[in-house]
């Protein structure tokens, strides 16, 4: 983090414009009069975006004609993403001409252009460039090959191939196993008193399956273009430089004025991780030899304790060197060449295949400049339980993002009609992205208009507007949510998949409860955050007065040390359940416990109790009446706060709501018209506001509170 600072700094430094070009993507402190000022026509960086496909013959008059229609519909943004059949092949001469026609045409048209950093998904293949020129930088995994039985004093001597990684010889009596090291390509070993068994494990290229506009099987996803070693510097250099460099070439001088920033999809391993490396990484980092453990890697269950808290370990290690090669890498480059680096993850909403395919999502986050999720499949929908758009705005709150995006509506079934997509977005507004994607729109070359569906629908140009406020104003400020929600990769890493239903439950019950909350991950909590007094301040600047434990396996010495310190200081430390049963410093595989929390609070039946709520801080929000559907937003611009509140229910809610807020007056800012009205029967005394909160049926309202007479004012004279 510290490094991507400092390349950020010394960018801004050696090129002082830069610094006014990003300021829609850096954190500030805007004052009321300001954020009201761009309220009616925001800068168009804050527009919504079309993931815009090129399928089939894209032509420059196709080009020219979807921009102005997405222009005139207020869409001031697109995601340039290679289709199937065009007439330009992905990353060939004839598409960088396309695309350099497409920057030009959205200047001319004062719109911006997201460049999609792969010919579909996973990121990571550079069109099947890897496959075709450089085996050798693809994807890795190992899997044992061979097993075979050996007695006391019998010899094995055997060829083994070039890519054995080792041998490792197991005493079926007491467990122990020995490393056997081929030499010359043999395995030559007499093995001692014992019944044995051998496990050969070779080092082997094979790739997570990739969907190629360049694969010659159209449309299928598989191996045909293998991915790049997500761990070898080398093969992400290569990757930057097939891909990024190239359109530097062709566009560079738009870099942070027009094209805004590489959009990274579903980067993960659908295989266990490996590099040349990575036995020399993973004992510079814990200090022991994983070669004897490699083989149980690849069972799928009956792990022994042991062999899980190792799996733990060389999860910690990849997952490290995954999002410091693959992820950091990427940010870096974008930092230094004035653009955003935005991605999201496979499994968001499933963390414990997250866990296994990606290792950490905040470790991965960490690097990233705008963090994301998907909502496709209809994971999100009025019937169900769908929080996880809270772990992308949180990682931009934990890491000093102002910004956190969605990919919307891809393979939707059923798919969503315009009121029911504008229920999806407001779901994931209210729960911190403020910078939507909508992948609906392919480009027109077959002739038919890019419009179809709900998106043709004659209101659209209204939501779309609706959408580029909201967006603005919620990307203004800081974060305000005062509560940190632990979440335990940890214990996902050791097997144990019942902790992310647990902190799922506490999710939904603090948002129930109208408590806002971020979740915080292990590395946030053990050493990013400051420590000041009683609060935890993350990279926003944002403070936590509390800190909610859900019931897990493990965690670091570090963050126990340091949770006990921030309680010790006036924090509150909340542990629901029983103690983490182990306590981790240099590896799992020496962790003890359990964990020493006679200093913390802990409510021993593992949920959301009223005792739990009456501990953490005074809401920022209160309703007169119970409103389970009820969910809210709050940041705080330098002379105001902002409230934005969505009624997920198909009920009216007519209540008083209860605000916590500096000063001011209380105006209801509508971003479907740009109106901004005071409102009547509200009261401001003592840093509480009151007022009347009256939501339609999956109604939105944004409530601003701060000196809105000069606002409105101005607002009233602005054409």
């Amino acid at each position: 983090m510290r490094t991507l600072l400092l390349v950020i700094i010394a960018a801004v430094l050696l090129n002082p414009a830069l610094a006014a070009e990003r300021l829609w993507q850096e954190l500030s402190d805007p004052s009321l009069t300001e954020v009201a000022s761009n309220f009616r026509n925001p800068p168009s960086e804050y527009s919504m975006t079309f993931y815009w496909g090129w399928d089939g013959p894209v032509t420059e008059e196709v080009i020219t004609r979807d921009l102005k229609e997405y222009s005139s519909n207020n869409v001031r943004a697109v995601t340039l993403e290679a289709g199937y059949r065009m007439t330009a092949a992905y990353l060939s001469p004839e598409w960088f001409k396309l695309v350099k026609y497409t920057v030009q045409q959205a200047r001319l048209n004062d719109m911006h252009v997201w460049l999609v950093d792969e010919g579909k998904y996973p990121s990571g293949f550079a069109g099947g460039r890897f496959s075709e020129l450089r085996p050798d930088l693809t994807m890795q995994t190992f899997r044992v090959t061979e097993r075979f039985d050996v007695g006391g004093g019998e010899t094995v001597d055997r060829q083994v191939k070039d890519n054995t990684i080792c041998a490792v010889a197991v005493n079926e009596t007491d467990g122990v196993s020995k490393v056997l090291e081929p030499v010359n390509g043999r395995l030559n070993w007499t093995a001692p008193e014992g019944q044995w068994q051998v496990q050969v494990v070779e080092q082997q290229f094979r790739t997570s399956a990739t969907r190629s506009v360049n694969n010659p099987k159209i449309g299928q996803k598989d191996g045909t273009h293998a991915l790049c070693d997500y761990l070898k510097p080398e093969a992400v250099a290569k990757f930057i430089e097939w891909t990024h460099e190239e359109y530097k070439k062709v566009v560079g001088d738009e870099f942070g004025k027009t094209v805004l920033g590489f959009r990274g999809d579903e980067p993960d391993y659908g295989i266990i991780p490996w590099t040349n490396t990575i036995i020399e990484e993973f004992k510079k980092r814990k200090g022991y030899d994983v070669r004897p453990f490699l083989a149980s890697f690849t069972q799928r269950r009956g792990l022994t304790e042991q062999q899980q808290r190792v799996k733990a370990d060389y999860w910690d290690v990849w997952s490290s060197v995954f999002s410091e090669n693959f992820f950091g890498t990427q940010s870096k480059w974008c930092a230094q060449n004035n653009l955003e680096y935005l991605v999201h993850l496979n499994h968001e909403d499933q963390m414990t295949g997250l866990a296994r395919s990606e290792g950490d999502f905040f470790r991965c986050m960490r690097q990233v400049q705008m963090p994301g999720v998907d909502a496709i499949w209809s994971q999100i929908w009025p019937d169900k339980v769908a929080d996880y758009p809270k772990y992308a705005s949180s990682a931009a709150h934990l890491f000093g993002r102002p910004r956190a995006f969605t990919e919307s509506f891809a393979a939707y079934k059923p798919s969503p009609n315009l009121e029911q997509a504008m229920w999806i977005l407001n779901h994931q507004i209210v729960r911190g992205i403020n910078m939507v994607e909508v992948m609906w729109i392919p480009a027109s070359s077959n002739g038919r208009s890019g419009m179809r569906g709900w998106l043709a629908d004659e209101r659209f140009a209204g939501a779309a507007m609706y959408l580029n406020r909201v967006c603005y104003v919620l990307s203004q400020g800081r974060p305000a949510a005062q509560i940190g929600l632990y979440y335990p990769s940890y214990s996902l890493w050791l097997g144990h998949d019942e902790a992310d239903k647990n902190v799922l439950a506490v999710t939904q019950q603090l948002l129930e409860n109208q408590r806002d909350f971020d979740f915080v991950d292990e590395q946030t909590v053990s050493s990013v955050m400051k420590l000041e007094g009683d609060r935890f301040t993350n990279l926003s600047g944002q403070s936590y007065r509390a800190i909610i434990v859900p019931p897990i396996t493990a965690i670091s010495k570090m963050s126990l040390d340091r949770l006990k310190k921030f309680a010790q200081n006036g924090g509150k430390v909340i542990f629901l359940g029983d103690a983490p049963a182990l306590v981790v410093e240099k590896t799992f595989l020496d962790a003890r416990g359990p964990a020493d929390i006679s200093w913390a609070i802990r409510e021993s039946s593992g949920g959301l109790t009223e005792n739990v709520l009456k501990a953490l801080p005074e809401p920022d929000v209160s309703l007169g009446q119970v409103s389970p559907a009820v969910k809210y937003l709050h940041r705080r611009l330098s002379d105001a706060d902002v409230y934005f509140f969505f009624n997920e229910s198909n009920e009216k809610l007519s209540c008083t709501a209860t605000l916590r807020a500096a000063k001011g007056q209380v105006q209801i800012w509508n971003p479907l018209t740009g109106d901004m009205e005071p409102v009547p029967g509200a009261s401001a005394e003592n840093g509480v506001i009151r007022l009347p909160l009256e939501m339609g049926t999956y109604g939105t309202e944004l409530v601003v509170v701060g000196d809105v007479k000069r606002v409105a004012a101005k607002a009233v004279a602005r054409p």
